[in-house]
């Protein structure tokens, strides 16, 4: 009876939730985030079925995206199909399947199983972690030869356990656990138990390794809180937009200065924009279907036990969208921010609502355009801004945030910013004074922060002005052949390279030729009769240091490149490949362009490989300044001219 009148309460509420759901689909845009009600029938729906509970966990669910093709003929009142794409985990049985859940129909219409696919970490996975290796006795002996009885004031991180070769435990769902002294602390990342870390298998609960290379004196309390100074005070600097913002949002569509756009957002990869377009002189032109930050990894330079297994991917591995925190006024964005909500989905299949997770805001940016004409002492200039949407993500120590920011010239940013906590060893404070270890640098006299960089994969499904007959061409200058005459070998040259195969098209940056990349469609003409097109300009960057056969680089295979071109494929969105953790580097980006397919006169997807190299310093402690680096899509021949001369001059 008990059995039967659960089945009874879950047929109720799928009932309720099912009749709540006609008036939310007619309403939506095929591209909106899953709504709560959505969630919640996803969820019921795979009970229902036999798909959801008991051992089998909800390890993500988002939005199925409907074919592309049926979303560009969309034109509104008329209702798509609204699908859900769920991955379950069989924690008893150690299976992954994906599912497609349609949300119209209500039913289950596709159970796939993945096979020796892992899954991502969750929530529950990390408090997993935290009372296994707290049980096991082998762990506390080692805290106890430190010193440390006390296990409330430790605080045990999760960690990726990578792969690295044939193991044992290969076959089990693994995690690696370090961990922190807490006490009274406010930043516990500035007291590491040195030494210390666990190989947890998730799934049986129970510790299979640990690794204890002796122990290193706890560093003292206090020296990583915050403030550490006497307070600095200012006056205030105030944005005000008396009459409101001048960007208007329609459902999840927005619009400003010519740009038109929809967002979304995911649990894996954060916010999502898509049908990124620009209104010139009443036609609305396409530039890109879908941008998103695709993966993110970050290598440390120290290879010695308790830390070679260092190397997150924080968006294949934990889900970046996971690490969304609520942003605040003043501090996070500015005054004149308007914060939205984002709705993710729990093991469970419930709804998780953060309020303010997205943030849409205008702010000045300088000088727009300006000419002053010496004889006549006449000048002509405007003020830009630039419209941002964006969230901030938490990433245990470090926290970045992700802006994707509008120009009013047509130029369309991305710029990652980079704060938050280093990952820190302890030392003997007993060393020479001002000495450090060649993969670190000293920042107290007993932690040395540890080299590492950060690399970012964006996908940019690019459809300049459609999605079809698209190119891309490398941009090259280099110094022209000598030529009789006065200046002699002073002139240079634009060398433009067409990129016909995938493989091909994996390019690396260059300074000495200043190179660029531009994806054009050959079927646009300009007034100039030069294709139309769009230029990818880099900015920051950096070249991967792990070695090629190691392991990191074999699993992030996109570090190989800075520029990818693939063509479009729906179900290729992720550069590290679709299940990161505990991957062997066969799935993504270098697996993918090895089937050498051509990329001319197509609709294709361009990857941008985005790096930072820290080398740490004692100013980055105890949290470090906002580092920002990023890269720029301008129009080249989209536009006539200047798309900005008719920006009005304030009064």
């Amino acid at each position: 009876m008990a059995g039967a009148g659960a089945g009874l309460l879950v047929l109720m509420l799928l009932w309720q939730t099912a009749a709540a759901l006609p008036e939310r689909l007619n309403g939506a845009h095929p591209l909106d985030p899953l709504s709560a009600d959505e969630i919640v029938a996803a969820g019921e729906l795979l009970k229902a079925a036999g798909r959801l509970g008991g051992s089998l966990r909800l390890n993500g669910l988002t939005l199925e995206e409907p074919p592309k093709e049926e979303v560009l003929r969309y034109r509104g009142g008329e209702t798509l199909p609204r699908c859900a794409a769920a991955v379950v985990y069989d924690k008893a049985r150690g299976e992954l399947f994906e599912a497609v859940v349609d949300l119209s129909a209500q039913q289950v219409v596709s159970w796939r199983r993945v096979p020796g696919a892992k899954p991502s970490f969750v929530l529950e996975d990390f408090v997993a972690v935290a009372e296994i290796v707290k049980r096991d006795a082998r762990w506390r002996d080692a805290l106890a030869r430190r010193g440390i009885t006390d296990l409330q004031n430790v605080q045990v991180e999760t960690g990726p356990a990578g792969y690295y070769g044939p193991s044992p435990h290969a076959a089990r769902r693994l995690a690696r656990a370090v961990c922190y002294y807490r006490g009274a602390s406010w930043n516990a990342y500035g007291r590491p138990i040195e030494g210390l870390a666990a190989l947890v298998d998730l799934d049986r609960g129970e510790v299979l390794e640990l690794t204890d290379t002796g122990n290193v004196p706890l560093p003292p309390a206090g020296g990583a809180d915050l403030p550490q100074a006497p307070a600095r005070d200012a006056k205030p600097l105030e944005v005000v937009q008396a009459e409101g913002p001048d960007f208007e949002i329609r459902g999840h569509e927005v619009r400003w200065q010519g740009w038109r756009f929809r967002y979304g957002f995911s649990p894996r990869e954060g916010l999502i924009l898509y049908t990124v377009g620009y209104e010139d002189r009443g036609r609305l032109r396409s530039i890109l279907y879908r941008g998103s930050l695709s993966e993110m990894v970050v290598p440390y330079a120290d290879s010695s036990p308790a830390w070679f297994f260092r190397n997150a991917f924080d968006v294949g591995e934990y889900g970046v969208g996971w690490g969304v925190v609520p942003l605040e006024a003043l501090t996070d964005v500015p005054a004149n921010a308007v914060v939205l909500p984002v709705t993710l989905a729990s093991a469970g299949g419930r709804p998780v609502t953060i309020e303010r997770g997205v943030a849409l805001f205008e702010r000045d940016a300088g000088p727009l355009w300006k000419h002053f004409d010496y004889l006549t002492g006449r000048a002509e200039t405007r003020r830009a801004r630039e419209l941002v949407a964006g969230f901030t993500a938490s990433a245990a120590n470090y926290t970045y945030a992700f802006e994707w920011i509008f120009h009013q010239d047509g130029t369309l940013e991305v710029q990652v910013l980079l704060t938050g906590v280093m990952q820190v060893k302890a030392v003997e404070a007993a060393a020479a004074a001002g000495s450090h270890h060649a993969r670190g640098h000293r920042v107290t006299p007993s932690l040395e922060a540890i080299h590492h960089q950060h690399f970012f994969s964006f996908r940019l499904d690019l459809d300049v002005d459609g999605a079809e007959d698209n190119a891309v061409l490398e941009l090259n200058t280099v110094p022209a052949a000598p030529s009789r005459g006065g200046g002699e070998g002073s002139a240079f040259r634009l060398v433009e390279t067409p990129l016909r195969s995938e493989m091909e098209a994996r390019r690396t940056l260059s300074l000495a030729s200043s190179r660029t990349w531009k994806i054009v469609n050959r079927s646009e003409r300009n007034a100039l009769g030069e294709a139309v097109g769009y230029n990818l300009v880099p900015g920051e960057n950096a070249v991967p240091l792990a070695a090629a056969d190691s392991w990191v680089r074999r699993r992030a295979g996109f570090l190989d490149g800075h520029v990818w071109v693939t063509p479009y494929d729906p179900a290729q969105l992720y550069a590290a490949g679709s299940y990161v953790n505990q991957s062997h580097g066969d799935d993504g980006l270098a697996a993918w362009v090895k089937a050498r397919r051509p990329i001319e006169g197509r609709d294709i997807v361009l990857w941008y490989t985005l790096g930072v190299t820290h080398l740490p310093r004692p100013e980055d402690w105890p949290v470090m300044s906002v580092h920002r680096a990023g890269f720029k899509l301008v129009p080249s021949g989209f536009f006539p001219q200047n798309p900005a001369l008719d920006v009005v001059r304030p009064q």
